[in-house]
């Protein structure tokens, strides 16, 4: 058998090198540059001919092992799928072990059989969590191990429905050179626990460190082997949790799940978008409620602006909750096509409950809070805001907007301003405001501006 070239992985974002060098040239990151252990190459005369098959055909839809839990289930696509690996990152202390403790307690409920292998805490130590979480009859094995052989082979001899790794930078390969958490012990340990789900049928969930810059540790080629890659998100200063598919290949990706952390562990929060609007009694300058869609949810926020004097020859940008680059645009838009000057302005953006905004449509809530927060107006009561801001100050339609408006109505709203494609709305109760310029639209809510 020959043996393949050597070849050297950055450990922060996975790009191959010929060589070693100090320094990542696809990432820039410093002394993350690891030899990585060949693979031996097949001569292919020695190989066995596979099996084809057509590509029509009709399968009927895999089975699922639902949890209880309809934020977790939602999230996962309906439930966990036999023989399925998910891979679920998060910061460190953000309740990554609360979570699967207690996702692990509520398939234990359903009647599967779950194992919790864990490679950084004591038996004991989980216990103490799963009695301060209530949990502790819970139908749950627990295993502290950081042996991969040794933790397949009892894997193998339990066959259970539902093993839980925590974390996959603890494992440990003896037939790999490297120490655990190496790209090389990673990469094995990944593919020997997928292997295992694909040949035993039974689901593996399993826990990723994060970088300094949010992503999985390790080469980026651990979320390519499996099939479901969760991200943990919250800020530790607020009690929400939200659980972000960023890949499912068993159901939509970009699906959210919103729980809250209590003294008693995660709660699920069944109508998110309650939780994060603020005081819609009293209005004020600079709020002004968003109807986004994460995944297939839709989710009203509130997006806060505030617009200061600045004592500074460069005045501030900063943002919390949205893209800094998209913030710039729109100023530059609202300063070129409709006549909206931030120059010597301090401008905070914040998106309200420490969720995080993504999609182009918030662009016109965003433009309608900054020109609220410059004029001191506020924005109209019961409105919800939506829509994509072009360079050219035109205002394109979003999708979903039919969705956007039922979540709106629902929560009492009665008005949107938005721009809707022909046909795409249906009958509903809140009356529809179309937006086609930005420059209309800030006359018409804020008034003409200052010269």
């Amino acid at each position: 058998m020959a043996r393949g070239a050597p070849s050297f992985v950055c450990a922060a974002c996975g790009a191959v090198h010929a060589k070693w060098s100090g320094r990542c040239d696809a990432c820039g990151a410093w002394n993350s540059i690891v030899e990585d252990a060949p693979r031996g190459v097949t001569s292919p005369a020695r190989g066995r001919r596979v099996a084809l098959a057509p590509l029509a055909g009709a399968d009927p839809a895999p089975p699922r092992l639902p949890s209880g839990g309809a934020e977790l289930d939602r999230v996962l696509g309906g439930g966990l799928v036999p023989g399925s690996a998910v891979l679920v990152g998060g910061d460190p202390g953000i309740g990554k072990s609360t979570l699967l403790l207690q996702a692990a307690a509520a398939f234990g409920a359903q009647g599967a059989k779950v194992i919790y292998v864990s490679g950084e805490e004591a038996a004991a130590q989980i216990r103490m969590r799963a009695a301060r979480l209530g949990l502790a009859d819970a139908a749950v094995l627990l295993a502290a191990e950081t042996g991969l052989r040794d933790v397949l082979a009892t894997l193998d001899a339990e066959t259970p429905a539902l093993t839980i790794v925590d974390s996959i930078q603890t494992m440990w390969v003896d037939a790999v050179e490297g120490a655990p958490g190496a790209v090389a012990q990673v990469r094995a340990s990944a593919h020997a626990l997928t292997d295992h789900a694909k040949r035993r049928g039974g689901a593996v969930v399993m826990v990723g460190h994060v970088t300094k810059d949010g992503q999985i540790a390790g080469p980026r080629v651990i979320e390519h082997m499996v099939d479901t890659v969760l991200y943990f998100e919250g800020e530790r200063g607020h009690q929400f949790r939200i659980l972000r598919a960023v890949k499912n290949r068993f159901g939509p990706a970009g699906e959210i799940g919103v729980f809250e952390m209590t003294g008693a562990g995660l709660a699920e929060v069944r109508n998110p978008s309650a939780l994060f609007l603020g005081d819609r009694e009293a209005r004020t300058a600079g709020a002004v409620v968003f109807a986004g869609v994460e995944g297939t949810r839709p989710l009203l926020c509130e997006i806060q602006a505030l617009v200061a004097p600045s004592p500074l020859g460069t005045p501030r940008r900063a943002v919390v909750g949205w893209d800094s680059g998209r913030l710039a645009m729109i100023l530059a838009v609202l300063e070129a096509r409709a006549g909206v000057g931030f120059a010597g302005k301090d401008v905070y953006l914040n998106v309200a409950g420490g969720l995080r905004v993504a999609e182009p449509a918030a662009d016109l809530a965003v433009a309608a809070a900054l020109v609220s927060a410059l004029t001191g107006t506020p924005a109209p009561g019961g409105a919800v805001i939506f829509g994509e801001i072009a360079l050219s100050g035109a205002v394109r339609p979003v999708a979903q907007a039919e969705a956007r408006l039922k979540e709106a109505a629902k929560l009492g709203f009665d008005r949107a301003y938005a721009a809707f494609k022909p046909g795409s709305v249906g009958e509903t109760a809140v009356a529809l405001n179309p937006v086609e310029d930005l420059r209309a639209f800030v006359e018409d809510l804020f008034g003409a501006p200052e010269p």
